[in-house]
């Protein structure tokens, strides 16, 4: 069937902008609520959350970009090294194609009518998608990963952030976690969605680790608020 979209096509993107915008509703709620916990004012809540806010999606871009790119040199290492050999030795690498096509349950005799048509098509895609699992669909692409991160973490720590903002002072120690378990339940329901798998399941998986993150940090918060 033409036009057949499957999930996994959605892997690159999904994955950055879940991790992305889950972490800035976390780490910013968690420090607006350390710092409530710590009696800090109204304006020290909102200062820290931009803060949280710049810091933590320079630092998502940053780490995104570095990480993608390490995978990005690794294939194209890869990738040169096969070209490499097909040149050095054609025939051989027309036989571990061939091989690879056996091992997947075709009859020999087609396996290597397959490998040679492949190879005559594009012998570096042939190896390089059957030989390395490198395809152009899930090619490493470090810019756009690390935009995808930086602009998700944004979003997702704008959240609280507008909470924290627009909410009343005495009120934020409450509003800043259950508004926040409510956008990272919604979070992990939408990605679970959109990856075909439980939505409840990502709901609840996602709020917990949101919620203990949180709980903790507002407990250093009293600490230091009651030791200070």
């Amino acid at each position: 069937m033409s036009g057949e979209e499957h999930r996994s096509q959605h892997i690159g993107w999904l994955r950055a902008a879940v991790l992305g915008a889950n972490d800035g509703i976390v780490s910013t709620a968690s420090l607006v609520l350390g710092v409530a916990a710590a009696h800090g004012t109204h304006s020290n809540l909102v200062i820290a959350g931009v803060a949280g806010l710049v810091a933590g999606a320079m630092s998502m871009a940053a780490g995104e970009y570095v990480s993608v790119h390490s995978q990005a040199d690794i294939e194209n290492a890869d990738l040169t090294l096969e070209r490499r050999q097909l040149i050095a030795d054609s025939h051989g690498e027309h036989k571990e194609l061939e091989s690879i096509y056996v091992a997947r349950g075709l009859d020999p005799a087609l396996a290597k009518q397959v490998a040679q048509q492949l190879m005559a098509h594009d012998a570096l895609d042939a190896h390089a998608r059957d030989e390395l699992g490198i395809t152009q669909q899930h090619r490493a692409r470090p810019i756009q990963a690390a935009l995808a991160s930086a602009g998700s973490f944004a979003v997702g720590a704008g959240l609280p952030l507008l909470v924290t903002a627009a909410g009343p002072p005495g009120g934020l120690i409450y509003l800043v976690p259950g508004s926040s378990l409510f956008f990272l339940a919604l979070l992990g329901g939408v990605a679970a969605r959109v990856g075909g798998a439980s939505v409840t399941v990502g709901a609840i998986r996602v709020t917990f680790w949101g919620a203990l993150a949180m709980a903790i940090t507002a407990g250093v918060g009293a600490l230091f608020g009651t030791m200070a």
